[in-house]
């Protein structure tokens, strides 16, 4: 039985080992000659003015990252729309508990002040 996923097996280290190759044979042949101008900070060709290290509020990594997941899982109901017509009550069933699960992280999320922009 094992020589049937010999094929998915090569397959897979293939996949892990590819990639290490192309990373070092890169790294192996690419110009090694800093200088202070490679070196020097870049953004968009001017010299920075006042402290390079700004510091954001995390509330507003934590309101785009909640928005990110929201986003990603509408994606999910879309499919489930366009066949609603074709499923079954336990597929109807599933979409309840889904959205359910979404209502409590999003409860959650304004509990703990996750959705407070100020």
């Amino acid at each position: 039985m094992l020589q049937n996923y010999a094929g998915v097996g090569v397959f897979f280290l293939i996949a892990a080992i590819f990639p290490l190759i192309l990373l070092a044979t890169a790294w192996l042949v690419r110009p090694k000659r800093p200088s202070p101008e490679k070196l020097s900070t870049y953004e968009c060709g001017l010299e920075t003015q006042g402290p390079t290290w700004v510091q954001f509020k995390i509330s507003y990594f934590l309101y785009a990252l909640i928005f990110v997941i929201f986003d990603v899982e509408t994606v999910f109901l879309y499919p489930w729309a366009v066949k609603f017509q074709a499923l079954t009550l336990f597929a109807f069933v599933e979409m309840i508990i889904f959205i359910g699960i979404l209502v409590i992280g999003l409860w959650y999320a304004w509990k703990e002040g996750a959705l407070e922009w100020l």
